[in-house]
Parts: C-alpha cells; structure tokens; sequence
C-alpha cells in the first residue's frame, strides 16, 4: 500500500512541491513548526533511515542543505533544523524549518491549520529563492 508521500509523490494528492530530480521531492509540509517547514523525500519508499542506503542519505541531505540555506535566507533564520523521525507517515522524509531560537524545535507546536494561501505564498518564494541559487532545473513551476 502506498504512503501519504507517495500519493503526494505520484500526484494522486496535491502537495506544494519545491524541488523534484530522478530520487528525491522536497514539499511544503501542511503542518509547520515554523512557516517555510518542508519535507525532503526519496520517490522511492523507505519505512526507516537506517534502511535507506549511504546516497539515498547523501543526496536527501544534499537537497535538505539547499532547501535550508533559501529558508535561512528567505526568513532571515539564525539556524535551520533538520529531523528525521518518521512516526505518522512511514516514509523516509527529512523535516527541515528555519528557526529563530531554541523555541522554534518544538515539535509540538506544530500549526495544524495554516492559511492555505500563505502556504501557496511561502512554496512560491522558497521556489524563486533555489531558482536563484542556480537550481532552477529541479524547481517545478508550482
């Protein structure tokens, strides 16, 4: 059975994609911790971390790097955080948010119930941020 991700992955759900190559998707997450949290996923579905082989990992982590230095930018972030955990969707995905503080890692303050049209105004600006980063050949449109 496929995942939430994969659906996303495969278009069968919408998602707010910021990157796309041959292995790996970054989208916008629907539930941030912070307003620019994305997901970067492998197409190919992967339960565990510890599953995944050493250039899944490197290039999931090359593209999380990417995606976290337009957050760090784009919302003037002090750091940027990375977490991989996997509890509600079994599907290898890296969190990565810009954060301001200590504060801004807890994952228990998620927003459940973010303004759609700020989602779709942040996925634009990230798009346009790692389009001028050079990268605008794994940015789709949106």
């Amino acid at each position: 059975m496929s995942t939430l991700f994969t659906k996303i992955i495969n278009g069968e759900i919408p998602g707010r994609f910021l990157w796309e190559d041959d292995e790996v998707v970054a989208i916008l997450t629907i539930a941030p911790i912070t307003p620019g949290h994305a997901l970067v996923l492998p197409r190919r579905e992967i339960e565990h971390w510890l599953d995944a082989d050493t250039q899944t990992l490197t290039r999931l982590m090359a593209v999380a790097q990417r995606i976290g230095t337009a957050q760090q930018e784009l919302f003037a972030a002090k750091r940027v955080g990375v977490l991989l955990e996997g509890f509600e969707v079994p599907h290898l995905h890296v969190h990565v948010w810009p954060a301001q503080g200590p504060e801004d890692f807890d994952v228990h303050r998620v927003d459940h119930s973010p303004d759609p049209q700020d989602l779709d105004r942040i996925a634009q600006a990230l798009r346009e941020a790692l389009r001028a980063a050079g990268y605008g050949n794994h940015v789709p449109a949106g």
